[in-house]
């Protein structure tokens, strides 16, 4: 099967699972991104159709909320607070250092596709500050040493699980 075929076969399954309900749309969307780290437009078409809904209903909602992507995004997800507290302890100080240290901007992802790098207004763990997140797990009152031994574990995971 080609890409494009898992995009729209995942697709179906999904809006088959919240029965095509209209109102399970953010779910739906939800479990798209959750399935392929992003909303791939196969997929947007796919689910209008299948939910019998205009694709600008779908697209609306797709892109009014900033949790959903519509470009492929890394396998992990590194989000670097900027809420207030964590600006005063230092979060635009780690953001360079990831920017450095994966070689990307917020809103790229590495050329391997193993990281994006984006940044959020606050993640509601202030007491932690600053707090970077990586795909669900929260790392709390990081430093710039803490970046590179963060980002070194990760790889070694990885590595590990080939």
């Amino acid at each position: 099967m080609t890409k494009a075929n898992d995009i729209v076969v995942k697709t179906k399954q999904i809006v088959k699972k919240h029965k095509g309900d209209k109102s399970a749309l953010i779910a739906i969307l939800q479990e798209m991104q959750e399935a392929f780290n992003y909303l791939p437009k196969e997929g947007l078409k796919t689910a209008a159709k299948a939910m019998n809904v205009p694709f600008t209903r779908i697209y609306e909602a797709a892109t009014f909320y900033t949790a959903f992507s519509l470009k492929p995004r890394g396998k992990h997800i590194v989000k670097v607070c900027k809420g207030t507290a964590c600006h005063v302890r230092g979060a635009a100080i780690l953001q360079d250092r990831f920017e450095t240290t994966l070689g990307i901007k917020p809103g790229e992802t590495t050329k391997d596709g193993n990281f994006s790098l984006e940044t959020v207004n606050c993640v509601g763990a202030c007491a932690l500050g600053p707090v970077v997140v990586i795909n669900t797990d929260y790392h709390g009152q990081v430093t710039i040493n803490k970046v590179d031994k963060i980002i070194k574990k990760i790889n070694n995971e990885e590595g590990a699980q080939q």
